[in-house]
C-alpha cells in the first residue's frame, strides 16, 4: 500500500508539500474501494511499482452510486443491471504516459484499463472526474474514453464532476 500511495503522489501532480495529504487521501479512498465486491487493482512494474489502475464491477442498485447520481442514461444503467458496466476508480501512470503514444494499443495506461474490462467481462467503464482536472480528462480522452451521451464542454451536467465512458 505504501508503495501505492508512493506511485499516486508522484503521478497526480501538485508538488512534493501536497503529496502527504494527497497520497493519505489516496489510500483512504483505496481501502475503501478494496471492500467493494469484485474490486481488481492491476500493477505494473519493471524494477518498480511503474502504474496501476483499479475499479470494481456495479450491479443495477447498491452503494457504488455515490457521486454518480444524475449523470447516467439509460443505457448505461440497463448495462448495471445486467453486470456489464464496470467503474475504474484510478488510473495511475508516469506524467510521459499521459504525454507520449497515448493513442497506441501498447500504450500502458490502455493496457492496463483493457485488461480491467476483459477480465471482468464488461461492455463499458465508467469514470468519475474532478471537473476542473482538464489535465486528467485530456488523458483519458487520449486513451478511449469519451463524454457521457449529452455531455459536451458547452452542455455539460451541473456539479463537481464529468462522467467518461469507455467501450470495449
Amino acid at each position: 500500500m505504501q508503495e501505492l500511495g508512493d506511485l499516486y503522489a508522484e503521478t497526480s501532480g501538485g508538488g512534493p508539500w501536497a503529496w502527504n495529504q494527497a497520497r493519505s487521501a489516496f489510500l483512504r479512498r483505496l481501502a475503501a474501494d478494496a471492500r467493494r465486491p469484485g474490486f481488481e487493482l492491476l500493477i505494473a512494474e519493471t524494477t518498480a511499482l511503474t502504474g496501476c489502475a483499479y475499479g470494481f464491477p456495479v450491479g443495477g442498485d447498491g452503494p457504488w452510486w455515490e457521486g454518480f447520481d444524475g449523470y447516467l442514461p439509460g443505457r448505461l444503467l440497463r448495462l448495471a443491471a445486467s453486470g456489464r458496466l464496470f467503474v475504474i476508480s484510478g488510473i495511475h501512470v508516469p506524467s510521459r504516459v499521459r504525454r507520449q503514444n497515448q493513442d497506441r494499443a501498447w500504450n500502458l495506461a490502455r493496457r492496463l484499463q483493457e485488461r480491467l474490462l476483459t477480465d471482468h467481462g464488461a461492455a463499458v467503464a465508467v469514470t468519475l472526474v474532478n471537473r476542473s482536472d482538464h489535465r486528467t480528462v485530456e488523458a483519458l480522452r487520449s486513451w478511449g474514453w469519451r463524454y457521457i451521451e449529452g455531455d459536451t464542454p458547452r452542455t455539460a451536467p451541473l456539479g463537481p464532476f464529468r462522467v467518461l465512458v469507455l467501450d470495449t
